[in-house]
């Protein structure tokens, strides 16, 4: 609880008011500077050292038009042979770079009947991740668990985890699965 402001009270120096409390009046070695100073200050000096306003120089140089470069380009996953693409949509990988870091990207849906986790299926040859990489597809909801976790590891080998006896994953939805590479 706070007290009411004493009303017989002399008022405070409008210099202890704006720099923020009597420890932080002004003195010889350390002037009052305000907050809005101070930030204006720090906008300016990249200016100044550079001659020109900053949004008015010239962006730097992207490595791509779009930002966005396509390393290797849709190719299909060899499933395993409990594995089945579902119609339409096809089991893909590929691999893009944005901003200079390499992405897994897997799209497609697949039927299958996991009860345990195992294995989906394998990359193509072209993509083989450098470390092991993860992410969450979405799977057939059943008993409120609606995700699986798919693992890509250094061999190319596509794993799903998460299935379980009393529930089973029948259908596997690719389409938001993206993970760092390198």
């Amino acid at each position: 609880m706070t007290r009411p402001a004493d009303p017989s009270a002399a008022p405070l120096p409008l210099s202890t008011v704006v720099s923020g409390g009597p420890h932080m009046t002004p003195s010889p070695s350390r002037p009052a500077t305000s907050r809005r100073s101070l930030l204006t200050a720090a906008l300016a000096a990249p200016a100044v050292a550079v001659g020109a306003p900053l949004l008015s120089a010239a962006p730097a140089a992207a490595e791509t038009a779009e930002g966005c470069q396509v390393v290797v380009d849709w190719t299909p996953i060899v499933l395993e042979p409990t594995v089945t693409n579902q119609t339409n949509q096809p089991a893909q990988a590929r691999v893009v770079r944005i901003a200079g870091t390499d992405f897994l990207q897997l799209r497609g849906a697949v039927t299958c009947d996991f009860a345990a986790d195992g294995r989906l299926g394998t990359l193509p040859a072209a993509i083989r991740p450098p470390k092991t990489t993860r992410g969450i597809c979405p799977r057939n909801n059943s008993q409120g668990v609606n995700a699986v976790r798919v693992e890509a590891n250094t061999s190319g080998y596509l794993n799903v985890y998460g299935p379980q006896a009393t529930n089973k994953v029948t259908w596997i939805q690719l389409d938001s699965f993206s993970s760092v590479l390198s």
